[in-house]
């Protein structure tokens, strides 16, 4: 019969392997539990990678290397989220699956392995997508469902804008809040606002936006009389540039207004507002006719028309356009949908079936309504037109009452108005900024030390023109 029990080893074999586990065994023991030899405050060690290294089983805790007095400092010393203890490295996934908080080596040096594998969701530090991320500074200003605040971030210090929207149980979230949200995490472009961050809680849902100083009503409001025309030029060209992006995107803005023009303190204009912008579908699907402010909504919606394109911008373009020349808004109706027709048509036109085919067919149009009026030139309406190189026929090309004679955002970037402008503009990725070409930048506005004074004044007439 065989014999199957191991031969006896030499006493002098198994000394040294009694001795070798030993010292495998103190080695581990210096590793996880002696601090001063270390450096390591906890390891917590992921049981064959199948628990997470969050679990209160899986944490050794070295709490009887640490003196007593540094135990009552570690559980009374108050805790700022947002304030890292000087030395103190972040929370760290090892390759071995282990977390580790590690504090840096005598050196004062952070260990490039530790930092590279740093998490940005340290509680140590504070997150994006978290509300106390930000500090709410001032408001900016409250809408029908929505505040907004003017804020710094407490990640990298940067100011910010917040757009606060309340949520009731019962309603949910508003549609134009996601809309805009789903809408601007797709959009990158330095003429449209660069949504930061959205945060939602159960009571608001804040939309964390970058933060631009003012928008075209307020600038223009400080400069009354028509701005500087090489000043309108690169506004007009930002405008266009943006709604080019978007239109090519097939996303409709459907507000545009001076309002939602922000500009920044070295000129550069933004898209902003987006509530009311929508993806539009093909084939063409109908929409609401109760979405641009009154004084920039085209004939064709005041008419009733539910189904429309990116030439619904366009006519607001026009709008904007006159007004930042003349200084006064091209169509300020006072009353109701009927006066502002009326002012339209007085400048453009009354449209018949000849001039617009199908307008008869609109739900609003009624012939004994309105009086019949022959078109102008638009000098004679707004006769600073006539001062600028081909402004009067840009403004005609956009001014359009038939939808779809309105020049498009992309053909008119290559309109003869913008000859004058450096050949590089149109050669600028879609986050590069005009007033990176050395030779843009923005003009002084006439009056400026004059309307320092009446700063109050205009921001009245703000409120109640627009």
């Amino acid at each position: 019969m065989c014999d199957l029990m191991p031969a006896a080893q030499p006493a002098e074999k198994i000394g040294k392997m009694k001795k070798l586990r030993r010292t495998l065994s103190e080695s581990f023991s210096r590793i996880a539990f002696k601090k001063e030899d270390s450096g390591f405050d906890e390891i917590c060690v992921t049981k064959m990678s199948t628990r997470s290294c969050q679990g209160s089983d899986s944490v050794i805790k070295p709490l009887d290397t640490i003196p007593e007095d540094r135990k009552v400092q570690r559980t009374q010393s108050g805790f700022d989220p947002f304030e890292k203890p000087a030395g103190q490295v972040k929370r760290v996934h090892s390759e071995n699956n282990a977390c580790i908080n590690a504090k840096s080596s005598s050196s004062g040096k952070e260990s490039p392995k530790l930092r590279r594998h740093s998490s940005p969701s340290s509680p140590t530090s504070p997150k994006f997508g978290k509300a106390d991320s930000y500090e709410k500074l001032e408001k900016l200003g409250e809408g029908s469902y929505a505040t907004v605040y003017k804020g710094k971030s407490k990640v990298n210090g940067k100011l910010v804008a917040l757009k606060v929207i309340r949520l009731q149980e019962e309603e949910g979230t508003p549609f134009t809040a996601i809309r805009e949200a789903s809408l601007l995490k797709g959009l990158k472009h330095a003429n449209i606002v660069l949504l930061h961050d959205i945060i939602h809680t159960k009571e608001t849902l804040t939309l964390v936006f970058e933060y631009v100083h003012t928008d075209l009503c307020q600038y223009m409001d400080k400069h009354p009389g028509g701005l500087h025309p090489d000043n309108v030029r690169l506004f007009l060209f930002q405008l266009l540039r943006g709604l080019s992006y978007i239109h090519q995107r097939y996303i409709l803005h459907r507000d545009l207004k001076p309002q939602n023009l922000l500009i920044s303190d070295t000129g550069e204009l933004k898209l902003a507002d987006f509530g009311l912008a929508r993806a539009k579908s093909v084939p063409s699907h109908t929409y609401s006719n109760e979405v641009v402010t009154l004084w920039y909504r085209p004939p064709d919606v005041l008419l009733g028309s539910t189904d429309y394109s990116t030439c619904l911008d366009m006519w607001g373009v026009g709008c904007i356009f006159v007004e930042m020349i003349q200084g006064v808004a091209a169509f300020p109706g006072m009353k109701d949908i009927q006066d502002q027709l009326e002012r339209i048509f007085l400048v453009l036109g009354t449209p018949s079936e000849e001039t617009w085919p199908g307008v008869h067919s609109l739900p609003h149009f009624k012939p004994d309504r309105f009086t019949v009026y022959s078109p102008k030139k638009l000098r004679q309406a707004w006769n600073k037109l006539g001062y600028v190189d081909h402004a009067e026929e840009l403004a005609s090309r956009f001014l359009q009452c038939f939808p779809k004679n309105r020049l498009s955002a992309q053909a008119a970037l290559h309109h003869e108005y913008f000859s004058h402008l450096p050949p590089r503009l149109w050669e600028l990725p879609d986050m590069s900024s005009i007033f990176t070409v050395p030779s843009v930048k923005l003009q002084p506005e006439s009056g400026d030390s004059i309307q320092v004074c009446s700063k109050s004044h205009g921001k009245a007439a703000s409120n109640s023109k627009h």
